[in-house]
């Protein structure tokens, strides 16, 4: 092991997990980012003799996402004659059976979709309400500054199952039974747990409480890579999703359930909330960055952040910058603390965000940019919300039509409130914590009401022309991740998996989050500008991303901090 990190000329020695979760060594990231961005030898090849994954390509369909099975089953719904659609629920759905900690039928989604032969971005709110009988005033007189993480008042009522239905019914090509397939099997007979996911698992296992223990435990214990997790409940569940549609789950013994699980807990769901769950229909939000736009699904998901940023990093000329170095980290740092601020303040229920165009307009970017040292850092945003996680999946699938489709889905928190419902060990997810309980305030907790959500997905476009869905994974970091990815793609010519690869920093609860991708040289240079360095145990967050060639060549790029891959045919 020492020659090893000797010729890596690390100065981290692999130690474990934590380290395996990182990109690749300092020395394997430099080399392959700039011997792509030099153009070396006339070719844009990475350098093969270190560590690294290539494109992706294919021409018939592309699906990108954080666990093989999920991508598999994908490319098997196109090859038989499925959509983009089709292909992004069936593997949506089977990734709550193969990372149960990230995602579930008992929480939200976001889709962003656009259909053969045309350009213009679609978009789809999947995310849930707070049951109509709750305010934030009853938790403030119970003394509460927070929603708590792990009680029944931070389940929202759980949309993805609508949202997956009514996209299934309008824009797929199979039947919901065939779609719901691939999970159905993979429930009843199981999935081999992979390494990040047992590494999520035992970082969260403490969540789960009551009969949630039960379904996610294995006697009792945490289970270790390559055991086999099976959820013939949830199977039961989806089977009679695909018989009977989304009435399935949101009336009847499976409503009946979860309703009850809850009361249980003393929530005040009932069931006329979870009748009355709907995905609604959005209009996405954009904004350019040099040659390419941008799109984000607006409130009540952070996407406006993102673009915010990228507005402020506009103010900068990123692209003379080592992409690796601390200059860089440090501009992006103080932007993300700048745009979650606005975050912050501003977004929250469609209903209740009445400053986007403010948030979203040139010159409030360029006065924020003038409140950046170079030469200093400043003081942390205070947080609002307890809007702060890491666990989330992403799938983007690409069909040989040009049909594209970005979509992201979770359970917020690992394991989401912990809470399983007690006949079919339905997770259910914490979105309510987004909320805050501060009076008056935009994202003010109310019955009926939707809470700010980290979750977004992205679509660039080129020339008004759609060239990649992509999604970065890992709660709060999202938008930080996609303004670092744009600038990646933009600012330093970076192909898709080498943009995905590249080391990551985060500006997070008055700490400088910083991936041991990053030299020590750059970590002391970032301290010594006054940033609170530290380097967090697993890596931050994930992507994938598909770019669609001018000749239809797809190409596709996958996170190695997961477990999950690209897959084409």
């Amino acid at each position: 092991m020492a020659s090893l990190d000797a010729a890596f000329n690390s100065p981290h020695p692999v130690r474990g997990v934590e380290d395996l979760l990182s990109p690749t060594s300092l020395a394997a990231l430099e080399t392959h980012a700039r011997f792509t961005l030099n153009d070396m030898a006339g070719t844009d090849m990475r350098d093969f003799h270190l560590p690294g994954r290539s494109p992706v390509f294919a021409t018939n369909g592309m699906c990108a996402t954080s666990h093989p099975l999920a991508a598999k089953a994908a490319i098997d719904i196109l090859e038989r004659g499925g959509n983009a659609m089709d292909a992004a629920i069936a593997g949506a759905v089977l990734l709550g059976i193969c990372e149960p900690q990230m995602t579930g039928i008992g929480g939200d989604c976001f889709v962003l979709y656009s259909l053969p032969g045309s350009d213009e971005v679609l978009a789809l709110n999947g995310s849930g309400r707070a049951p109509a009988a709750l305010n934030a005033a009853m938790l403030r007189d119970q003394g509460k500054a927070t929603v708590p993480l792990r009680s029944a008042h931070a389940v929202t009522i759980p949309t993805a199952i609508d949202a997956f239905c009514h996209l299934s019914e309008t824009v797929g090509k199979f039947e919901l039974d065939a779609v719901l397939a691939p999970a159905i099997h993979y429930a009843e007979h199981g999935v081999p747990v992979a390494p990040r996911v047992a590494f999520d698992w035992a970082n969260d296992a403490g969540t789960l409480q009551g009969k949630a223990r039960d379904f996610y435990l294995k006697d009792g214990k945490v289970p270790r890579v390559s055991d086999v997790f099976q959820a013939p409940k949830q199977a039961e569940v989806l089977r009679q999703i695909a018989k009977n549609g989304r009435d399935a789950f949101y009336t009847g013994e499976i409503a009946e359930d979860i309703v009850a699980t809850l009361k249980a807990a003393g929530g005040l769901h009932t069931l006329d909330d979870f009748a009355k769950a709907a995905s609604t229909q959005s209009t996405p939000i954009s904004g350019g960055y040099k040659d390419i736009d941008v799109v984000e699904h607006p409130p009540n998901g952070q996407g406006a952040t993102a673009l915010l940023m990228l507005n402020i990093l506009a103010e900068f000329d990123i692209a003379t910058m080592d992409p690796l170095g601390a200059e860089r980290v440090h501009i992006e740092a103080e932007a993300t603390k700048l745009a979650y601020d606005a975050r912050n303040r501003f977004i929250a229920d469609p209903d209740a965000t009445t400053r986007l165009d403010h948030m979203l307009a040139p010159e409030t970017a360029r006065k924020l940019a003038t409140m950046i040292d170079p030469k200093k850092a400043m003081q942390a945003p205070a947080t609002l919300t307890e809007a702060v996680h890491k666990d989330t999946i992403y799938i983007t699938v690409v069909d040989r039509d040009g049909m594209a489709v970005s979509l992201i889905y979770s359970i917020f928190h690992g394991f989401g409130s912990g809470i399983a419902s007690e006949k079919f060990g339905i997770l259910l997810q914490n979105r309510g914590a987004g909320f805050t309980l501060q009076e008056g305030h935009p994202n003010e907790l109310k019955g009926g009401k939707r809470p700010m959500h980290t979750i977004i997905p992205g679509m660039i476009k080129q020339n008004s022309k759609v060239i990649m869905p992509f999604g970065v994974m890992g709660g709060a970091y999202q938008p930080c991740g996609h303004a670092r990815f744009a600038s990646n793609l933009v600012d330093f010519g970076m192909d898709v998996q080498t943009a995905i690869d590249a080391p990551r920093a985060f500006a997070d609860g008055g700490a400088l989050k910083i991936e041991r991708g990053y030299s020590e040289d750059v970590r002391v240079e970032l301290s010594n500008l006054g940033h609170d360095v530290v380097v967090p145990d697993g890596a931050i967050g994930g992507a994938q991303a598909i770019k669609i060639g001018d000749n239809g060549v797809l190409e596709a790029g996958s996170d190695p901090r997961k477990d999950g891959c690209a897959l084409g045919y």
